[in-house]
Parts: C-alpha cells; sequence; structure tokens
C-alpha cells in the first residue's frame, strides 16, 4: 500500500503540471485559450486511447492485467511514462508545441497504465465494504502532489520562463529530465518488490462481460464528467483570478492554485477517515478535525517557504471552506453515494456563484470547488466497481477510459471563453457535468444484475 500510495502521488504530480504548462505555452508560443488548452487534450486523449487499447486486448485475449499481473503492468507503465518525460528534451530544443504535445500523450500512456493497475489493486487489497476508504486515502496522497506540483511547478518551469516565442522553453528540459530519472528508478524498484499475488476465481471470458452491469455504464459517464469538469477548473483557474475584476497578481496565482489542489488532499483524508467503519462518531469527527489541521498547515508551510510575503489572513478564509465541508459530509450521513450526491451539488453551487459574481466571493467560491470534488473519484470508481467481481480489471480499464473526459470539456470551456468573451459564465459548463454526478450518486450507482445473470456470477 506504501508504494502504490507512493505512485498516486507521482501521477498527481505530473497532471498538475499541466496548470503550469497552459499558461506557460500560451505565452510562449502566443496561443488562443483553446490552442492553449489542447495541453489538456493531449494529455488525457492518451487516458482514453490507453484504455480503449487495453479494454480490445481483453475482449480479445482475455484481461492483460490478468495475464502480465499488477506488478509488471506498473512497471510497464512507468516506462512509458519515463519515455515521455524524455520527450521534453527535445520539444524543447526543436521549440515545437506539436512535439510536446506528443509528449504528454506519450507520458499519460504510461500513467493510463499505471492507473488500471493502481486502482483496482488498492480496492481489491481487503473488504470490499472498506474499498473506499483505501482509495480515498491513495487519493489523498495523490492530491498532496497536486497541491505541491504549482508551487514547485511554478517555481521551476514560470520562474525560468522569459520572454515569448519559445524563449524560456529550455525551463521545462531540468525538470522533465529529472522526472524520467525518477520514474526509471520506481521501475527497476517495483520490478524487484515481491508483490501479494492475487488471482482471478475462474477463467475469463473474452469479451466484454463489464459492459453489461448497468452500474458500471453509468459509472463511466460520471467519471467523464467529473474528470473533464475538474480539470477544466484548474486548468483556467490562474487566468480566471488574474482577471482585474478578482485581481490576483499573476505571481501570486499559483498559491491559490495550490489552494485549490490542495482541498482535494484535505476532503480526501477526510474521506477516507468518515468512511472507515471502525470508528465511532466522535472519534470520526476528531480524526478528521486533526486532519483537517495538519493538511492546512502544510498548505500554509509550503506556500510561505516559497512566498514569505504569503501571510495568514490571505489563506484564513480557507478555514471556512474546510467547515462548510464538514457539514456536507453529516449531510452525506459517511455514506459513499450520498456523500457523492451533496458535494455534486455544493460544487454546482460554488460554480454558479464563481460565474455570477466578483473579488473574494468568486475567488474563495472557485477555490472552494477543489475540496468538494475531493472524494468524487473515490467514491463514482468504488461504487462502479462494485459487484464485478473477477471483471474489476475490465471495468477498471473502461472507467479510466472515461478521463477523456479531460481532453473535452476543458477546450470547449476555452472555446467557449474565445467565442463570447465571458470566462465566468463559462463555468456553468463545468457545472452542467455536477448535476449528472449528483444524479449518479442518487440513483445511477444502484447495482442491477445483467439479464440472465445469478448473484452467484456477480459475486464471485
Amino acid at each position: 500500500m506504501a508504494l502504490l500510495t507512493l505512485l498516486f502521488f507521482i501521477w498527481g504530480f505530473l497532471t498538475v503540471l499541466n496548470d503550469i504548462l497552459v499558461p506557460y505555452f500560451k505565452k510562449a508560443f502566443e496561443l488562443s485559450h483553446f490552442e492553449a488548452l489542447l495541453v489538456q487534450s493531449a494529455f488525457f486523449t492518451a487516458y482514453f486511447v490507453g484504455s480503449l487499447i487495453y479494454f480490445l486486448c481483453s475482449w480479445k485475449w482475455g484481461d492483460p492485467i490478468a495475464r502480465m499481473g499488477y506488478k509488471n503492468g506498473l512497471v510497464l507503465g512507468l516506462l512509458i511514462a519515463a519515455g515521455g518525460a524524455l520527450m521534453f528534451y527535445p520539444a524543447a530544443q526543436l521549440l515545437s508545441y506539436s512535439l510536446f504535445l506528443g509528449a504528454l500523450f506519450v507520458l499519460a500512456l504510461g500513467i493510463t497504465m499505471i492507473q488500471i493497475s493502481a486502482n483496482p489493486f488498492v480496492a481489491i487489497m481487503g473488504p470490499e465494504k472498506s474499498a473506499s476508504t483505501r482509495l480515498n486515502l491513495s487519493q489523498g496522497f495523490n492530491s498532496l502532489g497536486t497541491t505541491l506540483a504549482p508551487l514547485i511547478g511554478g517555481a521551476l518551469i514560470l520562474g525560468g520562463a522569459e520572454g515569448s516565442e519559445g524563449a524560456g522553453l529550455s525551463s521545462v528540459q531540468g525538470p522533465y529530465l529529472f522526472i524520467a530519472g525518477v520514474l526509471l528508478i520506481l521501475a527497476a524498484l517495483f520490478f524487484f518488490v515481491r508483490w501479494p499475488q492475487i488471482q482471478s476465481s475462474g477463467p475469463l471470458e473474452r469479451s466484454p462481460v463489464a459492459l453489461r452491469f448497468r452500474h458500471l455504464r453509468l459509472g463511466m459517464v460520471a467519471i467523464l464528467c467529473y474528470v473533464g469538469a475538474e480539470v477544466s477548473v484548474g486548468s483556467l483557474f490562474i487566468a480566471y483570478v488574474t482577471r482585474p475584476s478578482i485581481g490576483i497578481a499573476e505571481g501570486q496565482a499559483d498559491n491559490y492554485l495550490a489552494m485549490y489542489w490542495g482541498g482535494l488532499m484535505i476532503g480526501r483524508f477526510l474521506g477516507a477517515i468518515s468512511s472507515a467503519g471502525a470508528l465511532s462518531f466522535p472519534r470520526k469527527i476528531g480524526a478528521m478535525t486533526v486532519s483537517a489541521a495538519l493538511c492546512f498547515g502544510l498548505i500554509f508551510l509550503a506556500i510561505s517557504v516559497k512566498n514569505p510575503n504569503f501571510a495568514f489572513s490571505d489563506i484564513a478564509p480557507f478555514l471556512l471552506v474546510i467547515g462548510l465541508s464538514f457539514g456536507a459530509f453529516l449531510l452525506g450521513r459517511f455514506n459513499p453515494s450520498r456523500t457523492l450526491t451533496v458535494f455534486a451539488f455544493c460544487c454546482v453551487a460554488l460554480l454558479m456563484t464563481t460565474a455570477l459574481s466578483s473579488g473574494a466571493l468568486a475567488l474563495w467560491s472557485v477555490i472552494a470547488v477543489g475540496l468538494f470534488n475531493s472524494i468524487m473519484w473515490s467514491n463514482i470508481f468504488t461504487l462502479s466497481i462494485e459487484g464485478l467481481g473477477d471483471y474489476k480489471s475490465q471495468g477498471s480499464s473502461l472507467l479510466v477510459m472515461m478521463i477523456i473526459g479531460g481532453a473535452l470539456l476543458p477546450p470547449l470551456q476555452g472555446l467557449i471563453v474565445d467565442q463570447t468573451g465571458s470566462m465566468p459564465l463559462s463555468f456553468l459548463l463545468p457545472a452542467s457535468a455536477y448535476l449528472y454526478l449528483a444524479y449518479f450518486g442518487f440513483a445511477g450507482y444502484r447495482i442491477v444484475l445483467p439479464e440472465g445473470m445469478k448473484a452467484s456470477e456477480k459475486a464471485s
């Protein structure tokens, strides 16, 4: 679990570095919002392509993970991701935006394989009832990576950029060479470490059996909506908060972006604690309070190290956001599906506020979306693969395929901004995606056995 959790941290860090690359490439190559957001399209399209290839292989020859094992799947993903990181060096040398997009595509292909292997592995390393707890815990460290990425990436990449039209592109070479080295070291480590052998309970059919489950199909749409909405908000965050109506200085925007992603970290740790059945209600609240305080302190410390002039008063409103999340957890009664519905409605309300307000209210509304995004991936994922039995890996590949939402919604929101000239109103697009998530948490997650399948087959 510790090694798997390290992987969650790594891919969270790499994913959110894209939020730094979007404004960086926009300036360096003089791009429109739509063109700059192709960074996210290249990255998240790879999830769809990689997962589709995996699914087709599963259909034709049987589940690849069942054949190669979880360990080899993780090693293969790390090697592919390292290759994508290495491609950043020639892309910067050639001043080629298209080659940068290709590098991001290859990097994300590797992360796709890691996700297909790691998510179900975490889910099945214990009782199914506590799967969301384990996944929320791992996702909490994923969010630690997303929290640190804007601060470290902003200092190393944006800090090294100079001018435009290709000048300063060398500032991405060093960081991504280092990333490639880390990924290669991890691949070697994972190859030589012994892993528990988890075998399927019977022969797998060479057919898309997982698609017969209605709740998985609805969960696929939910993953598309969730990832698309989350990435859209994160991608336009810096451009949104640096507008005159909010007034955050460009050099300070990455501090607030760290809070946006830091909210996911806080919420995921809170989600892991809230779904832990062994804890009584008072102990849950106490553990959640301590966890939230520690995470808040970590975020403030990380921002302060980067920017000593950042005052406590600049982050104090974040405490109110955390307090609101406690209320949302209580409304959700610590139940994964109910909590998903409550959090989705909170995101709708926050994005409506983001679209229709300005100043501090708009700033903290968009930051709060991050915290209320927190439990969505874990809850959607575990609810969607519950009851799939031996077809969890196949179902996982289908869910990871739907991460293509991150390739579809951000450019579409960027196009809305370009065509209407209104960035605030463009946030109504991700708000509509959260409405579907509210439906999935309310009713769509319920397991309906495929026609002709017995309960014993589902539980196998």
